[in-house]
Formats: C-alpha cells, sequence, structure tokens
C-alpha cells in the first residue's frame, strides 16, 4: 500500500475551508434562539471576582456611596473579602449584603450559574439537579433554588386591553391519597388548591400573564383578584363560570363561551390563551417536580408568570433573572 504524505491532508483540509472555524472558540449559529450559551458564561463570569465586579454594576450604576463622606467616591476591591475600601476614609462597603447571597458561603459563580440552569430551561429545573450540577449539598440547592425564586415575584403588574380569565386546579387525586389524608367529602377538585389566571392578550407575544393562588373557587375569592388586576373599561373573556357573573357590573365589558355546551371559541371570544398557559405550567410541574405542596405553588406560579412574561426580554431570560438581583435592607 502506497502510504499517502501528511502534506496532503493538509492541502486537502484547506481546500475544504476545513481550517476557517476556531473550534476553540466556539459561535452560535446564525438559525439558533439561544441568547447565551455556557461557553457564552464561562467568557462573562470566568470567577468570583466577574462576579462580584458584575453584582457592583448592578446594584451601583452611579458609583458606590459612601455613607461616611455622604457622596459617591471610588472604592477598592478587597483582596481577600467581598468587599469594597472607601479611598478617601476606608468604610467598607459589601455588594452581596442585603441580596439573597448574603450569609452564603457558596461561591458566588456558583449562584450566578443556578440562575443560568434555571434561566435556560421552559419548565424549570429541581433542586436534585440543581445539586448534580454544580455538585453542592441537597439543602444547599434546596436553599439557593427557594432564594433564585424569590426574585422572580409578579410585582403589582396590571393587565388592560382584552384579557383571558379562567380558574384551575393544581393536587393529586383524592383516591391517591393516603386514606387519613383524603377529604371524604364530594367529587372532582374538592381536595386540590384552586389557582385564577389572567392573562392579557397583545401583539407578537407581548400579553402578560399573573397566576395567584386563591382560598376558593367562589366568587368571594376569585374576583378580588381580578378587580385588583384587571383596569377598569377592559375587555374580559372568560368561561361560563357562575364566579364571573358580575365582571359587567364592574365596568368590564364581559362576556363569555359555555364550554359545557361544547363551545370553546365564539369569533375572538376564548380562554385559549390563559389555558394554554396553564398546560405549559402543569406539564412543567408534572415533569420536573412531580408534585408541589400548597405551601410553595405561589412561589412556582411566579416563576412560570416570570417566564412567560420575559419570554422575548431583548437581553435574554438568564439578564432577566440577574436583573431582579437588589438590596432587601441597608
Amino acid at each position: 500500500m502506497t502510504q499517502v504524505p501528511a502534506s496532503c491532508y493538509h492541502f486537502l483540509m484547506a481546500t475544504r475551508g476545513g481550517g476557517k472555524t476556531d473550534r476553540n472558540n466556539p459561535r452560535n449559529a446564525r438559525s439558533s434562539d439561544a441568547t447565551t450559551t455556557v461557553f457564552d458564561f464561562e467568557r462573562r463570569f470566568p470567577d468570583d471576582a466577574a462576579c462580584l465586579e458584575e453584582l457592583v454594576r448592578m446594584l451601583y450604576p452611579d458609583g458606590i456611596r459612601c455613607p461616611k463622606c455622604e457622596k459617591v467616591t471610588k472604592h477598592h476591591r478587597l483582596q481577600k473579602r467581598p468587599a469594597y475600601s472607601c479611598q478617601f476614609c476606608g468604610h467598607l462597603e459589601y455588594p452581596m449584603k442585603g441580596t439573597i447571597f448574603e450569609g452564603s458561603s457558596t461561591s458566588l459563580k456558583l449562584w450566578f450559574y443556578g440562575m443560568y440552569l434555571m434561566a435556560s430551561t421552559r419548565c424549570g429545573i429541581s433542586a436534585k439537579q440543581l445539586e448534580r450540577e454544580i455538585g453542592v449539598s441537597y439543602p444547599t440547592a434546596l436553599r439557593m433554588f427557594r432564594q433564585i425564586r424569590s426574585l422572580l415575584d409578579q410585582d403589582d403588574l396590571l393587565l388592560g386591553g382584552t384579557v383571558e380569565v379562567d380558574e384551575s386546579y393544581f393536587g393529586g387525586k383524592d383516591k391517591w391519597r393516603h386514606e387519613r389524608k383524603r377529604a371524604h367529602v364530594g367529587t372532582g377538585p374538592v381536595t386540590k388548591t384552586p389557582v385564577i389566571g389572567m392573562v392579557q392578550r397583545g401583539p407578537s407575544r407581548t400579553g402578560k400573564v399573573v397566576a395567584k393562588v386563591a382560598d376558593s373557587a367562589k366568587k368571594r375569592d376569585l374576583m378580588p383578584h381580578a378587580k385588583e388586576r384587571i383596569l377598569p373599561a377592559s375587555t374580559v373573556f372568560t368561561d361560563e363560570s357562575y364566579a364571573y357573573r358580575d365582571l359587567g357590573g364592574l365596568g368590564y365589558k364581559h362576556s363569555r363561551v359555555n364550554h359545557r355546551q361544547g363551545v370553546y371559541v365564539s369569533g375572538n371570544v376564548h380562554t385559549n390563551t390563559i389555558e394554554g398557559f396553564w398546560a405549559t405550567v402543569k406539564r412543567g410541574i408534572g415533569g420536573t417536580y412531580h408534585s408541589v405542596s400548597t405551601d410553595y405553588l405561589q412561589s412556582y406560579l411566579d416563576e412560570y408568570a416570570f417566564r412567560y412574561n420575559h419570554r422575548d426580554a431583548p437581553g435574554g431570560m438568564f439578564n432577566a433573572f440577574l436583573g431582579r438581583i437588589a438590596k432587601t435592607s441597608s
């Protein structure tokens, strides 16, 4: 067999254009929807120092104000602690104080990477998976998980224009419960947790959603949420539920579709948008978390609502997560 010189292989690779690709510096494909890949994260946050600098940039956009000098002064980073010292009086400023990172001995980069993992999935990531990904203990992963989710509350978002309203139920079926935990009252969702959802229709995926745990699916418990979140004179679409029958008398333009009669769409009147959101939440909870207790259900709803409301955020979901970091105390 004739041996082929190595130079021929180099010639073939050059003619095929194989040398044009920098395999050590991968780039996003033009067709990719990715905004921040794992390579982007590593380049942006190679260590704790880079994460701390980003935290300072977000929390002190105008510079660090020294309480002793009573003005914004230049601060220098200390080498052995996550703090900055005023160049005039030496006052120490701790950027992590008052944030979800305060009191944590976990690396700041791991906190940021945990946020990246949570932001990179559509249906969320469990604390057990977070434990496996970043190598911390399960109690630490669970605490990080809850702390990060606490940033994703729904604030005081108001909805207007055309709004769909619907209630849903979360929880397992009573027949799967232990005998001692069964309610033994009636049938249907009597042992499930009711949740009310309101979604504002908008062009080009700009609509927003609000989801809140309710005490019951009765009018007295659902209507206060609707009045609090929906602006007056808005058009509201619901199903035939008795709980929504007074919306017209409260200044809203109310139209209904009767699901019991098999009517799901009547012109532009339907509740398909909010029901699509319920489907995403339930499939996410069932597939990722399997079950959620009533005590923590609202925080899970906040996370899914945050994803929905920021699905087209200009900087991507990860930057939307980072943008929620704030100091809660001085």
